[in-house]
């Protein structure tokens, strides 16, 4: 990887479409993992087990290459704080899919780049305008029949994705501010590694007398691959396809989500919680267009 910050070439966009693509299933497919073990595991040990193996991957793969340049940083507490959001959108989406369904977790995380939309005016100076707003509101309005009362999700599920929405906007507003003087794979390998030493330093609380089956162990592993991976093809795709190209592509995850949900667990969405899907997807195609339309020539 280059030493400076990837600018958006878009040399290469459907190659970055289909690293999207499966950047979104490794995501789908760690959420399915998260939340199988969640259920006969505590939260903190499975998120530790998903940074500890993905940290410990990249200082074999990438440290020998990387050297001191994979710890450089030029605003060391906000890649620190970044990190630490990302660790807290780690913990309540586990405590959530513990609860509650991996599709209406998916889609109720979609408020976080919509609220991004609206405070990226008073937090980054970016205009919002007429589009935003309508796309933000119908946004919400989708969250509200996916997370409706009386919809048959816990409350307490509900509140703990509220609660990662929260933190992802952050860590979403600090990784737009961060872009552009820090290297996507230093802020990577901090995510994981201050999520390994944090949720690793709370092991002796949470470890548990059973011993994983061996399909288990396999599963606790894949957690660091698929998050690794993931996110590493997620910054690929950036480097080969415009942001305004694959920012509607991220509703495609609630399709693996839904489809990941039904083959593992049969659970399948019902009619609202569908159609609240579908408006989060039309308004987070409206804020697509916004930011295609909105940037200068």
């Amino acid at each position: 990887m280059s030493d400076s910050s990837p600018a958006l070439s878009g040399r290469h966009p459907f190659r970055g479409v289909m690293l999207f693509i499966c950047a979104l299933l490794l995501f789908s497919c760690l959420d399915v993992t998260v939340k199988y073990l969640a259920t006969r595991y505590n939260v903190p040990l499975v998120v530790a087990m998903r940074y500890i193996v993905h940290c410990l991957l990249m200082v074999v793969i990438l440290a020998p290459r990387q050297g001191k340049r994979l710890i450089r940083t030029h605003r060391t507490g906000l890649v620190l704080l970044r990190a630490v959001c990302l660790m807290v959108v780690s913990l309540f989406v586990s405590l959530a899919l513990r609860r509650i369904p991996v599709a209406e977790v998916t889609s109720i995380q979609f408020l976080a780049p919509m609220l991004v939309v609206l405070l990226a005016g008073p937090v980054l100076g970016e205009k919002i305008g007429a589009l935003g707003w309508v796309a933000a509101i119908l946004g919400f309005a989708g969250v509200l029949l996916v997370a409706r009362p009386g919809g048959g999700l816990e409350p307490l599920g509900v509140f703990y994705v509220l609660c990662g929405v929260a933190a992802g906007v952050v860590y979403q507003l600090l990784s737009r501010i961060l872009i552009s003087s820090e290297r996507p794979i230093t802020m990577l390998f901090y995510t994981a590694s201050t999520g390994a030493v944090c949720f690793g330093a709370l092991l002796p609380w949470f470890w548990t007398k059973v011993l994983p089956s061996p399909f288990e162990l396999l599963l606790f592993f894949s957690m660091g691959v698929t998050g690794g991976l993931g996110h590493y093809l997620f910054t690929l795709a950036y480097r080969d396809a415009p942001a305004s190209l694959l920012a509607p592509v991220n509703y495609l995850q609630m399709l693996w989500a839904g489809l990941l949900g039904w083959l593992v667990f049969a659970h399948v969405p019902d009619g609202l919680s569908i159609l609240g899907m579908v408006i989060i997807a039309v308004s987070g195609g409206m804020v697509a267009l916004k930011s295609r339309f909105s940037k200068p020539a």
